[in-house]
C-alpha cells in the first residue's frame, strides 16, 4: 500500500496566517452546501479541508485525527455529494464498532443529505429484523451498520454488496480491539474489488496495517494533530487514593466541583452498575448507565437523558470513549484506569472539545501503576500528581509509589567524593 500523506502536527486553524477554504469552495453538491450552511458552517475543519476534494475525486483514504474534529463529516460529504441519483441497491457501507456511533452516523447522513432522493438504512443488534426487512425491500442507497447484524442480513441473503461503490470502516483499531476483525474480513470478501475504500483509525497497530495493505489502494494518507496527546484545552490530573477510599474521594471530588455534566469511566460493565447505584443513593443522583449489557432502549434512554441534561452524570465502560458526540462535558473521571493507554487519551477527549475547556480527573489506586506508566510512556510526559487538601486520606504506599522516577545521573566512572576514578 503506497500512499501520499498529509499530516498537521497543529490543527492549522489555531495559526491565524493559515487560512481554511469556505465549504462553498470545496466542490460539494449544492442540495449538500445547502443543508451545510443551514446548520452554519461555513469553514470546513483541517481533515475536513484535506479529506473532502480527495474523496470527490474517488480517491482512497487512510485517516487519522483526534477526537472532536469533524471526522464524520469529512467523508459524509463528499459521499452524499458523489451518490447524487437514488437507487436500489447499497452503494455506501459504513461500518462502525458500535451501536452508538452507528447511530451518530447516519443521523449526520440524514441531516447533510435531507435534500437529496437518497435513502438511508441503520442496521445493528439489540432491535428486530422487522423494520430493517422492510427498510431492505424498499431499497437503499447507504448502509450504516456494526459488523455482526450486517453480516447476519448478507448470510441470510435478504440483500447483497454486488453494486457498493464506497466502503467506509470507522475506528477500525476499535473494532480490532472488540474482536470484529474476522466479521470484517468476511464482509470484505463480499465487496466488490473495484471500490473506493476508506479506513479511519486513531492507531495503527500491525494488523491494521496488515489490513490497510489489502483494503486500500494507492491511498492518501491524512494525520491531523498529534493522537498520543490530548487536546491542549484539557486539564487532566492523576489522584493517587487507597483502594477503600476511592469511591468517597469520588464523592468528595463531585461535591467541590462546579459540574453541569460527568462522564465517569470504569473498566467493566460490573462496575459501571455498581458506581452508578451508588451514586443514586447520595445526592449526585440521578445518574444515567451505559455499557454493552443495556438493551438498546436502555442505552439510547441513557444517552438521551445526559445530551439533554436531564442527568447530569453518566457513568460508562469505553462504549462511549470514542466518536460519540457528546457536547459540552464539563467533567471526564477515570474512576478506573484504563488498560490501554490509547483509550485514555480518548476518554479525557470527551471533554474540552471544538476549542472549550475541560478537566479530566483520574483515581489511582496501587494495583494500576503498570496501566498509569503506560500510559505516561504513551503520551510523552508525566501526568500532574494531586490531593484533596480537605480530604482525610488513609496511608498508602501508593503516595510514594506513584511519583514518576526522577532521572539518574549518568554515573561517568568517578567516586562523587574524592573524583577518584572506580576501580
Amino acid at each position: 500500500m503506497s500512499s501520499e500523506t498529509i499530516e498537521t502536527e497543529k490543527d492549522p486553524t489555531e495559526d491565524p496566517a493559515t487560512q481554511l477554504p469556505e465549504f462553498k469552495d470545496l466542490g460539494l453538491n449544492p442540495e449538500v452546501l445547502r443543508a451545510v450552511e443551514e446548520k452554519g458552517y461555513n469553514n470546513p475543519t483541517p481533515i475536513q479541508a484535506q479529506a473532502i476534494p480527495a474523496l470527490l475525486e474517488g480517491r482512497d483514504l487512510i485517516g487519522g485525527s483526534q477526537t472532536g474534529t469533524g471526522k464524520t463529516a469529512a467523508f459524509a460529504l463528499p459521499l452524499l455529494s458523489n451518490l447524487r441519483d437514488a437507487q436500489k441497491s447499497p452503494r455506501v457501507l459504513i461500518l462502525e464498532p458500535t451501536r452508538e456511533l452507528a447511530q451518530q452516523v447516519i443521523a449526520q447522513l440524514e441531516a447533510y443529505g435531507k435534500y437529496l432522493p437518497l435513502k438511508f438504512m441503520l442496521l445493528h443488534g439489540g432491535v428486530g429484523y422487522g423494520r430493517q426487512l422492510d427498510a431492505i425491500k424498499g431499497g437503499v442507497d447507504i448502509v450504516v451498520a456494526t459488523p455482526g447484524r450486517l453480516l447476519d442480513h448478507l448470510q441470510q441473503k435478504n440483500f447483497n454488496l454486488k453494486k457498493l461503490e464506497v466502503l467506509v470502516l470507522d475506528e477500525a483499531d476499535r473494532m480490532l480491539d472488540m474482536g470484529f476483525m474476522p466479521d470484517v474480513r468476511k464482509i470484505l470478501r463480499l465487496c466488490p474489488d473495484q471500490r473506493q475504500s476508506l479506513l479511519f483509525s486513531a492507531t495503527i497497530p500491525p494488523a491494521i496495517e496488515r489490513l490497510a495493505e489489502t483494503m486500500l489502494k494507492d491511498p492518501i494518507a491524512i494525520s491531523i494533530g498529534r493522537g498520543r496527546q490530548p487536546a491542549e484545552t484539557i486539564q487532566h490530573a492523576i489522584y493517587p487514593v487507597d483502594d477503600r477510599q476511592k469511591f468517597d474521594l469520588l464523592v468528595h471530588l463531585l461535591e467541590k466541583l462546579d459540574y453541569h455534566s460527568v462522564l465517569i469511566f470504569t473498566r467493566t460493565k460490573v462496575g459501571a452498575d455498581t458506581i452508578a447505584r451508588w451514586l443514586e443513593s447520595t445526592e449526585h443522583g440521578p445518574v444515567a448507565v451505559l455499557h454493552s449489557n443495556r438493551t438498546q432502549r436502555e442505552r439510547d434512554a441513557a444517552l438521551k437523558s445526559f445530551k439533554d441534561g436531564q442527568c447530569e452524570i453518566l457513568v460508562a465502560t469505553d462504549i462511549v470513549a470514542r466518536g460519540i458526540d457528546i457536547s459540552d462535558v464539563s467533567h471526564v473521571v477515570n474512576y478506573d484506569i484504563p488498560e490501554n493507554p490509547e483509550d485514555y487519551v480518548h476518554r479525557i477527549g470527551r471533554t474540552g472539545r471544538a476549542s472549550r475547556s475541560g478537566d479530566a480527573i483520574t483515581l489511582f489506586t496501587a494495583g494500576e501503576i503498570e496501566f498509569l506508566q503506560s500510559i505516561e510512556r504513551f503520551i510523552g510526559k508525566a501526568i500532574d500528581r494531586k490531593q484533596m487538601p480537605d480530604f482525610e486520606y488513609n496511608w498508602s504506599p501508593i503516595f510514594e509509589q506513584s511519583q514518576p522516577k526522577k532521572k539518574k545521573k549518568r554515573n561517568r566512572g568517578f567516586n562523587s567524593g574524592t573524583n577518584m576514578p572506580r576501580r
